[in-house]
Order: structure tokens, then sequence, then C-alpha cells
């Protein structure tokens, strides 16, 4: 960190302190560990009085264009791949679950089955500029009106408030986590045990050989976010614990195996002291510690990466800063197909280059104060600088051309829920960003609008 920066960090602390004990502290008491006084199975209420069906419609609209050199390839007829500075892709995604209700007993069942669908509004070769994993298409780029896949498709098992769910699932950990930022959601094959036995302290278990991919049909082995193409692995196993010391701070600590790939492991924390309505602090801490495992198919693989961030709050508004950095010659890397980066700076850019440093300042207004809840606006500017892979000796990764390369980021966006009627909980969210890059930098540069609307629902 440079002196300026740590000067700067040094000064907005000062003052929040200063502030902060101006306000009402947020409890600090400790909450000693107590096993639970209620039963989640003792109230199960049976397969079919349990049932649900339920679902939600998305639509997914993204228009990207590169400011510089031209970051997309489209097929032509004739076969030949032509650079492109253009991409839009609009995409209707929905999704129809139904879930049983447990069985009654010491033991109880249950099922879950959803079926996912996406329709593709623009279907123009050119301007989806494909293969990509926003709109799904053949292998020569030309989009697929319509496709249909089981998304999900379990059977759960369960004693008191612990839970085992074998099939195609979604999971939510800080390294195995479902993605859900495209028309349709990704979801993971395998075995998952969730236990919360206690009021403050839950452990997790799971381990997985496919993931089912936000934009196509069939299952996938698990590979890399940037390592290179064709390398997979056949299993990502995955463990953990979250803790709730005080009611103040939550924490989680995981450990993840994929074979033949790496071993991870995660720390992260959350504290919050104050009075949002007259001034409160949050922190919130991750930490990734990431080494080379088995038969190493990704290199050789030294990694720590983290994240700080320290978010005041007075009512309506709240401006947060956050630091962020990589230690470590590679990419901070994570599984393709997950949401597996619990880091405070990862935006339309993961600020994730080998020993890069990002620092992001970022703004949140919510309306609800004003008479508008449900309505929100935010802004934010990230900058990461330093990334230098020339000490990089393997060969997962292209980074070893990247010298002193520097990248930033802006965006603004708004978000409404519905909060009465008919369409209570709809969502529709509006974002701009524009990423500008130095040459050897991965990401490019290039503007994009996205539009999200999501409409959820209910049938039994």
């Amino acid at each position: 960190m440079s002196r300026r920066t740590a000067t700067t960090a040094l000064a907005l602390s000062v003052g929040a302190f200063c502030a902060l004990a101006q306000a009402e502290p947020a409890s600090q008491d400790y909450v000693p560990i107590t096993l639970k006084s209620s039963s989640e199975q003792a109230e199960a209420k049976g397969f079919i009085d349990g049932q649900s069906l339920s679902g939600s419609t998305r639509n997914w609209y993204a228009r990207e264009r590169a400011t510089r050199a031209p970051l997309w390839k489209y097929t032509k007829s004739d076969g030949t791949r032509t650079p492109t500075h253009s991409r839009d892709n609009w995409v209707q995604g929905t999704i129809l679950n139904y879930s049983s209700g447990f069985t009654e007993g010491t033991v109880g069942f249950a099922v879950e089955a959803a079926a996912y669908n996406a329709i593709a509004l623009e279907r123009g070769r050119a301007a989806v500029a494909g293969p990509n994993n926003r709109t799904l298409t053949h292998s020569d780029g030309d989009p697929i009106g319509q496709w249909s896949k089981m998304g999900l498709g379990n059977v759960k098992a369960r004693v008191s408030n612990t839970t085992l769910t074998l099939g195609r699932q979604s999971v939510d950990t800080p390294m195995i986590a479902y993605i859900g930022n495209r028309a349709l959601p990704s979801s993971f094959q395998g075995a998952f045990l969730h236990s919360a036995e206690f009021d403050n302290l839950s452990f997790d278990l799971g381990t997985f050989d496919r993931v089912s991919p936000r934009t196509e049909q069939s299952l996938s082995k698990f590979r890399s976010e940037y390592g290179a193409e064709g390398v997979e692995t056949d299993r990502a196993s995955t463990a953990g614990i979250n803790y709730q010391p005080f009611k103040s701070l939550t924490t989680s600590l995981y450990a993840t195996k994929v074979d033949d790939f790496w071993n991870q492991y995660y720390f992260g924390a959350n504290h919050v002291l104050g009075d949002s309505a007259v001034l409160s602090l949050t922190t919130g801490l991750n930490y990734y510690k990431t080494v080379d495992a088995g038969s190493k198919k990704m290199g050789e693989i030294d990694n720590d990466t983290y994240s700080l961030s320290f978010g005041l709050t007075h009512q309506a508004h709240t401006l947060s800063a956050s630091w962020q950095q990589v230690n470590g010659n590679e990419y901070f890397d994570y599984l393709h197909e997950t949401n597996g980066i619990y880091l405070a700076n990862s935006l339309l850019s993961d600020f994730n280059g080998p020993n890069e440093k990002s620092l992001q300042i970022s703004y949140v207004l919510n309306m609800a104060p004003y008479g508008v809840p449900g309505l929100k606006f935010n802004l934010y500017n990230a900058r990461g600088w330093g990334i230098d892979g020339t000490h990089y000796k393997g060969t997962a990764y292209d980074v070893r051309g990247m010298d002193g390369e520097t990248h930033y980021e802006w965006g603004i966006g708004t978000s409404y829920a519905v909060q009465s009627g008919m369409l209570k909980d709809t969502t529709i969210r509006a974002t701009y960003t524009a990423h500008r890059a130095s040459k050897a930098q991965a990401d490019g540069s290039l503007d994009e609008l996205r539009i999200v609307t999501t409409i959820p629902f209910n049938i039994l």
C-alpha cells in the first residue's frame, strides 16, 4: 500500500470511529453455543401437505460495446470468424420449481425438481457474437431459439435440523456457490449435508462431480474460471462451519479440495458496530489461500488473496471503501460456473490479476426513509494496479505478458422491488458499467448496459 493510500485510509478510519462514538452501539453480547429448542423435522407437514409449486421468469438484456480493440467474434455464413466491437444478448429465462413436503417421523424424506426454460429474444448471429455464456448457440454461433433442461432434481433426507440432499441442487458456500447473474442460474450434481442443530453454529459438507452451467443444456465437468481451456477435474468437495460468536459478528471457515487442481481455504468475517439510524460501521474480511494439489493440472499455485471493506451507514446513505490484494504470480482463481469468489472488489472485472492491488469506493442510497421503499441507487469506482505476471512459471495461465498493468471500472445502477400487490417481490434492475484497461490487462475496454426484470410466482 502506498504512503498516500495508507494515510487516507487511516484518516477515514479515525473519522469513522470518532463518529461512531456518538452513535448507539450495536449489541456486542457474546452468544453461547446452544442447541435449538425446535426441530424442523418435528414440524414436518407431510409429503403432500407441505408441497409447493412456484417459480420465476426473468427478462435479461445486456448491450456491450468495446471502446478500443474488438473484444468478440462472430461466424459469417461462409464460416469465417469476424471480429466485432459489439455484443447484444436478450434472453427470457423461466424456472418452474416443485418441492414436496418432508414425510413425518424421525427421518423425513422429500423431493425437489425444477424445469428451466430459455427463449432467445435476440437471435441475430452477429449481434449475439457467440458462442458465449449468455445465449445458447450452436457451434457456429447461431442462437438456439428455445431450450429446456432439468435444472434441479434431488432427494432429501432430514433428521431434526440436519438435511442431506442427493442429486442436482443449488448450493451457496464461499467456494462452491450457484451463480445467478444470467437468465438462468447454475446448479451442481452431487451430495450436500447441511446441519443447523445449534442456534448460532452450522456445518456444511459436500462433494460434486458435475456442474449444470447457466447457458448449457448438458452437465459439464468442473474447470477453472481463468485457466487454460480443456483442463477439467472429476470432483470438487467442500467442508465448512458458520459461527456467530457475538450478535454483531458472523464468521465462516471453509476448505475445498478440487481434485488435481488445488486445495483452497477460506475465512470470512462480518462485523457491525453502531446504529444505522445514527451511524453504523460494517467491516468485512474475506481471505482465500490456494495451493496446488494432486497431479497439478493447473501447475504450481501458491496464492493468498484477501479483501477488507468498511461501510458507513447513516439512515438512507451507505459509503464504503474496499481494499483487495492478490499475493501470487497467477490469478486468484475459482471454479467456472460458480460464484466462489467472496471478494469485495469482484465486479464486472474480478480485480484478481497476479499481484494485483485494487481499491473501490461505493455509495448506496436507499429511498425507503424518503417514502419509496424498495427503490435503491448505487454508484462505484474501482481501480486496480501493479498487475505483474512476469514471474509466473506455469502453463495454465496466460499472464507472463502482464507487467505493471492497470485498469479501472465505474458503474451506476438502480433497482426497485415491488412491495405489494400481484407483482409483489418483482425486481427491476438497470446498471451501466464502464471498464478501461491497459494493453495487456485481460478484461479489455468496454461499456455495458444491463437491464434485468425478475417476476416470481406461486401456483401451489
